[in-house]
This record gives C-alpha cells, structure tokens and sequence, in this order.
C-alpha cells in the first residue's frame, strides 16, 4: 500500500523554500517587462508587476503573466513609499511556473500566504517532481508547510489525481501450484 504521507512529503516540500538559518537568505529579485507598481498606505505597501513576471528569491524561482505583492509597511510613517516589511500575500496569475529543486507546480493561480505557511494553486494545478516520479493534480491544491501536508481537492466533475512510483507486483504467481483446497466431510 501507498503511503499518502509520502505524498504529503513530496508536495510539501515546495514549502520548504526556506532551509536551516546558518547563512542569511538572500534577497527576493523581482524582474517584469511591464509597468511595476507600489503603493503604500499607513499600514501596507502593496506592489504590482506586469508581463512576464519572474521572483527569484531564496531557494525558489517563480514566473507568472501577473504579481500582485502585500506586504506590511515599516519605515517612516511620513515617507511617500514605505519600506516593505513581512509579505502578507503574494498572488500570482497566468501561466504560473513555480521551480523548487527538483519539484516544479503549474497552474493559472498561486496565492501564497507566508504568514500562514500556506499555499494555494489552482486553475489546473500540477505539481510533479522533475523526473515525473510523482505527479498530482486536482481543481485546487493547497500545501501547508511545516506540516508535511497536502490537500488535493477534487470533484466529481475533476477529481484529484495522484501518480506515484510502481507498486511491486503483489499478484498471482501463475509458476507455482495452488495448494489444495481443504475439503470439510
């Protein structure tokens, strides 16, 4: 029998962008072909980037169509732009290519909350392993990281689906004779 834990382990592990804390992380570079766009207001500084969107942050790249970035604001509270702080939410939309080691998620839409350690995909969401050792899909995937959990959500319209590694052949040895079957008088 198939362990869902090894799964949950798997898709979980595009969680993990973060490794053990020796070295200080390295910064979060955003490039866009279109307009970039931050706001700020007393409490959030909220930043859009446009067309051919690419995040490269610690330990994982991303590429969407479009990003949409809360974070808090700290700073100067006068200041025209705030200084961004903790991200509260990063949703990206189009074409959503999410590469982490050798796991790799596609899907039209990807919320990602830090705070939450959560991650929402979905918009025909996969996530697969890059040798295509195991592949899961479903309308909605959500990811909690830190808990060695996934949820695949499925309907009966679009179920979820999860293919793993071959199971041993557990069947019929057609080679050896069955033993007799005990007759009761």
């Amino acid at each position: 029998m198939i362990r869902p834990s090894f799964l949950c382990l798997a898709l979980c592990g595009l969680l993990a962008a973060v490794p053990a804390r020796a070295a200080e992380p390295p910064p979060t570079v955003i490039t866009c072909e279109g307009p970039a766009e931050t706001i700020s207001t007393d409490t959030e500084t909220i930043a859009t980037f446009t067309r051919n969107v690419v995040v490269e942050g610690n330990n994982i790249t991303l590429f969407c169509d479009d990003l949409r970035i809360v974070a808090t604001r700290r700073g100067d509270p006068d200041a025209t732009i705030g200084e961004y702080g903790n991200f509260k939410s990063l949703i990206a939309t189009g074409r959503v290519r999410i590469l982490q080691g050798d796991r790799e998620a596609t899907c039209g839409r990807a919320e990602v909350f830090p705070g939450e350690d959560r991650i929402v995909l979905s918009e025909s969401p996969v996530v697969r392993s890059l040798d295509d050792e195991y592949i899961a899909t479903g309308p909605r995937l959500v990811l909690y990281r830190g808990e060695r959990r996934a949820v695949i959500e499925g309907s009966p319209d679009a179920p979820a689906r999860i293919t793993l590694p071959p199971i041993k052949d557990l069947g019929f040895d057609e080679d050896k004779a069955s033993p007799p079957a005990e007759t009761r008088p």
